[in-house]
C-alpha cells in the first residue's frame, strides 16, 4: 500500500520505518521539501520523502504524525483534494510545552484534534489510535509484557477495520485492540496523554501503557 507519514518528528519516523519494513510504499512528509530529517530517513528504508501535499496525494492511507496543535494547519497545508475519502490515522496530542514541563493539553472547540480534523476535512475517514503510548511501544507491543490495550475510534466502520488490519500488522493482537466507538472518544483517550507523561516521570522509563482489566 502506498502510505503517507506527516512529520518527521520521533512518532512519524518510527512509523514510516515500520510501514516501510513491512512492504509498503513510503513517503514521508515535512513543511518543506529539502527536510534533511526527512531526506536521511528515505535514504535509510528506501523510502521517498516531500512536502506534506505530496505525502498525503501519495498515500492510498494517510498517517497524521505532526503535533496536534499545528496539525490542522499541516493538514491545510496537504490539501483537502489530497485527503479526499481517504483514511487517516490520527497520533497526535495536542500539548502545549511553551511554558515548560510538563506540558498542558489545549482542548479544541471540538472536543478533541481528531473532531476538529474531521470538521475541517469531512470527506477524510480520520481514525483516532496509538496516541497513548510511547513511539517505540506503537511498532513494537511485545515490549510491554502482559495484557495491555491500543485504544481505537473513528466514525467509519470500514476506516477503522482497515486501521485495526494495520495495529495487527505491528504485532496487536485482536484482544488488545479496543475499539471505543465513534470520533468523539477521541476527547477521552488524547487526556490520557497527560497521565502517560507523569507515569514517565514517576516510573522512569517508557516501558508501559494502559491495560483494561475487567
Amino acid at each position: 500500500m502506498k502510505i503517507g507519514v506527516l512529520g518527521t518528528g520521533d512518532v512519524g519516523r518510527r512509523l514510516a520505518s515500520e510501514l516501510a519494513g513491512l512492504g509498503h510504499q513510503v513517503m514521508l512528509g515535512s513543511r518543506t521539501a529539502d527536510n534533511p530529517a526527512a531526506a536521511e530517513w528515505a535514504r535509510e528504508h528506501r523510502g521517498s520523502h516531500g512536502t506534506f501535499a505530496a505525502a498525503a496525494a501519495h498515500g492510498e492511507l494517510v498517517v497524521n504524525a505532526t503535533g496536534g496543535l499545528v496539525s490542522l494547519a499541516a493538514l491545510a497545508t496537504a490539501g483537502a483534494a489530497n485527503l479526499d475519502s481517504k483514511i487517516m490515522v490520527d497520533v497526535s496530542n495536542p500539548l502545549d510545552f511553551s511554558h515548560g514541563f510538563p506540558p498542558r493539553l489545549v482542548v479544541p472547540p471540538e472536543g478533541s484534534v481528531a473532531e476538529q480534523l474531521q470538521q475541517a476535512f469531512p470527506r477524510t475517514r480520520i481514525v483516532k489510535t496509538l496516541n497513548t503510548m510511547h513511539n517505540t511501544l506503537m511498532t513494537d507491543p511485545a515490549r510491554v509484557p502482559g495484557p495491555h490495550n491500543v485504544f481505537v475510534c473513528g466514525d467509519n466502520q470500514a476506516a477503522k477495520a482497515e486501521v485495526v488490519n494495520l495495529l495487527k500488522s505491528f504485532g496487536w493482537a485482536d484482544r488488545q485492540i479496543l475499539d471505543l466507538g465513534g470520533l468523539s472518544a477521541a476527547r477521552c483517550v488524547e487526556p490520557l496523554v497527560l497521565l502517560w507523561i507523569s507515569l514517565s516521570s514517576t516510573l522512569r522509563t517508557s516501558d508501559f501503557n494502559f491495560a483494561i482489566l475487567r
